[in-house]
């Protein structure tokens, strides 16, 4: 009851690329740049373990990028044409690489590092793909008709992907759709139906990852046009619940998402987000207990998972163990008052 997980990445020690930044270049190079990644996974899934984390990750130990970490092993992407590009709707401008041909998975991208990290993980293992929407808000279009043609390509290739991960040992696959909370009426339609074909034929569980975002100052600043309550989620969770998916998971600690919101996804596990990946504060026990308890109240205990809000890739070493420690143990004192 009330098992445990994180939405995606974790901070990279400093001998593995610059700490509590994001897109940081790594410090090493070829089969030592290998073994340093493996370390950092090994260290992270360990400690994920040892404070009652019950489905861990990698943390994204082996990646640069949610997004890039996977496109840079895609054919038809032109890493030399840099195009400025609004990402999130225009949220900030950003330069990425361009789609000039069809997209095609050359092997495996990510193989060799769920490999490594199901031979450590004593129990289940999580592994976080980009999802369709995200990575076309993430990378400019000069070849595909429209972008939801892309999005359906790049969907294709990812269900490949997904595919082998499970046949690895993945217990759950998820997908992460920030992009979801800009394009609110897109992801209603061809976003959840990018999200379907993804995910066609999987037999583990699979989850999808919204959220407003890192703890950056870009994306503060956003929330604070927002209103009093973000409620943004209402346009697109009936579809969401819809779905196919098993899984959704969103920030609900330090939020301004009215958390009956989650009563729209009653036929899913909803993620319930109660680590606040925006504040370098560390939660107590009780306080996450009370995230989940709000939760419990528009949605079965059976159908509610302890996570953090979004990734903490951008917080202090330290920070983030604090978090974790945390979430594990207000996950357990709550499981103890309900017996």
């Amino acid at each position: 009851m009330i098992p445990t997980t994180i939405a995606g990445s974790l901070p990279k020690p400093d001998w593995l690329a610059e700490p509590e930044k994001l897109w940081a270049a790594w410090k090493h190079e070829g089969a030592a740049l290998v073994e340093a990644q493996q370390k950092s996974a090994r260290d992270w899934i360990e400690y994920q373990e040892s404070v009652g984390i019950d489905i861990v990750s990698d943390g994204e130990q082996f990646r640069k990028h949610f997004v890039h970490g996977f496109l840079e092993d895609i054919e038809g992407i032109d890493w030399n044409l840099m195009t400025t590009m609004g990402i999130r709707n225009d949220r900030y401008d950003a330069q990425v690489p361009t789609v000039t041909s069809k997209v095609r998975r050359k092997g495996s991208v990510h193989g060799d590092a769920a490999r490594y990290c199901r031979s450590i993980a004593m129990g289940q293992l999580k592994f976080t793909l980009p999802g369709p929407m995200t990575i076309c808000d993430t990378i400019a279009n000069a070849h595909y008709d429209t972008r939801p043609d892309m999005a359906m390509a790049f969907a294709e290739i990812l269900n490949d992907e997904a595919k082998e991960l499970e046949a690895i040992g993945v217990d759950v696959i998820q997908f992460d759709e920030p992009a979801f909370n800009a394009f609110t009426t897109e992801a209603a339609t061809w976003g959840v139906e990018c999200l379907n074909r993804a995910i066609e034929g999987l037999a583990c569980k699979t989850a999808v990852h919204i959220c407003y975002g890192y703890g950056i100052q870009e994306n503060i600043d956003w929330k604070e046009t927002l209103g009093s309550e973000w409620r943004q989620y209402e346009d697109f969770f009936p579809a969401l619940n819809g779905s196919n998916i098993q899984q959704v998971s969103l920030e609900c600690a330090n939020s301004k998402v009215p958390i009956s919101l989650i009563g729209l996804l009653k036929d899913k596990e909803v993620l319930v987000g109660s680590i606040d990946v925006a504040s370098r504060t560390i939660e107590t026990p009780e306080q996450v207990a009370a995230v989940l308890r709000e939760a419990m109240k528009h949605l079965p205990v059976e159908q509610i998972v302890a996570c953090t809000n979004c990734g903490l890739a951008p917080l202090p070493m330290d920070v983030a163990r604090g978090k974790l420690a945390a979430l594990g143990a207000g996950a357990r004192l709550l499981r103890a008052e309900l017996g």
